[in-house]
This record gives C-alpha cells, sequence and structure tokens, in this order.
C-alpha cells in the first residue's frame, strides 16, 4: 500500500462528552472502515469545544477553532457527522460549516484553495427524516470550500419515526449502513490517495 492517509472526523453530537451518542458511534465505524485501508484518524467532539460564532479563521479569545482547524487542514479526509433534529442538521454541525466558510479565502503557495485535493465522507443519523437533505446541504458546503465528493459517500441511518430507538441502541449494525460505511470508507480513501499522488492544477 501507498502513502499513509489520515482522517478527521467532526462529530456534530449535542451531547458533551462522555454521554453516548450515536452520531460518535456512526463516526468511530466509517474510521474503521478507513483504517482497513491504510487510514490513520481520530474523532472530536464539536459541542467539547468552545467554537465561536463566526466566519473568520480566528474569533479571538476564547475561539477553540483555531485548534480544530489546524486538524482539519492536515487531514486527507474529511469525515461530518451530524444528528437529526426536525429534519435538519445540528446547530453545532452549522456553526462547523460557518466557521469552514473562512477557508474559502485561503490559498496555497500556488494560488489554489487550501483544501484542494482532500475529499469528505458525510455520515447522518437520527429518529427521523431528512438523511438526504442533510447530505446534500453537508457535500454543497464542503464542496464549496474545496472538498472532492467521492462516488456514495453518504452514511445514514433513518430510525422509525417518533420511536425511542437510537443507532446506539440497535444490537448490531444494519446491513444497509454497514455496506454504505465500507463502500464511502473504500472510495474515500481510493480518491484521497490519488489526490494526494497528483493534486488538481493551478491556474
Amino acid at each position: 500500500m501507498s502513502e499513509r492517509l489520515t482522517a478527521l472526523a467532526i462529530s456534530c453530537t449535542l451531547k458533551p462528552s462522555p454521554a453516548e451518542s450515536s452520531t460518535d458511534l456512526l463516526a468511530s465505524q466509517i474510521l474503521a472502515a478507513l483504517a482497513t485501508h491504510g487510514v490513520t484518524g481520530e474523532t472530536v467532539r464539536a459541542v467539547d469545544l468552545a467554537i465561536s460564532p463566526g466566519v473568520e479563521a480566528d474569533m479571538g479569545e476564547g475561539d477553540e477553532w483555531p485548534t480544530l482547524r489546524t486538524k482539519v487542514l492536515a487531514a486527507d479526509i474529511l469525515v461530518f457527522v451530524t444528528p437529526t433534529w426536525m429534519g435538519q442538521h445540528s446547530s453545532v454541525a452549522q456553526r462547523v460549516l460557518e466557521r469552514l466558510d473562512a477557508e474559502l479565502g485561503e490559498t496555497d503557495d500556488d494560488g489554489r484553495p487550501i483544501l484542494f485535493d482532500k475529499v469528505a465522507i458525510a455520515g447522518v443519523v437520527g429518529n427521523e427524516d431528512g438523511a438526504h437533505h442533510i447530505s446534500a446541504i453537508l457535500f454543497q458546503a464542503l464542496n464549496d470550500v474545496g472538498y472532492t465528493v467521492p462516488a456514495q459517500t453518504s452514511v445514514y441511518w433513518n430510525g422509525e419515526a417518533m420511536q425511542g430507538v437510537d443507532y446506539k441502541d440497535l444490537p448490531e449494525t444494519p446491513e444497509k449502513t454497514a455496506a454504505a460505511t465500507a463502500t464511502a470508507a473504500r472510495n474515500a480513501a481510493h480518491l484521497a490517495r490519488i489526490l494526494k499522488a497528483e493534486a488538481y492544477p493551478a491556474e
């Protein structure tokens, strides 16, 4: 296997650590699948950090986004995972997207957007519909700031509406979700490796 890749999973659960989280569980499963393709990674629970509102890379005193941003910029693959609330991505996920907006103005030494050559996976869990809608929002936002979206890299689980069973409470991972996770990891690692070997051209 060629050069190893790295991944960062940002869990956008509303639950601070150490509470159990379905979002964290899906993130860990995606990272485990990526590991089988030579990708090392870690999960960060965004709600545990003091991420200030705003659209700048650093919002000043007390803002912990710059620390997370360093990890974002270092990772070849971003795994962006959010729960579903009222059919929408979480408020924490929106905060992270807004902070990523600052990267629109950042370029590398060749004048290319700084997040070019990196790929993204979206993960969504919830007890209501909304996964396709949320994945579309995440992928559009992440693509805007420079990420490439590989084929079939949306991984989700929707529980029965208005019921109390969460993803973390299931006795085993549903076959369809496990298959989607495996496909997403395989395709993301493949594309990330290609982009790392041969970057997008500069102007």
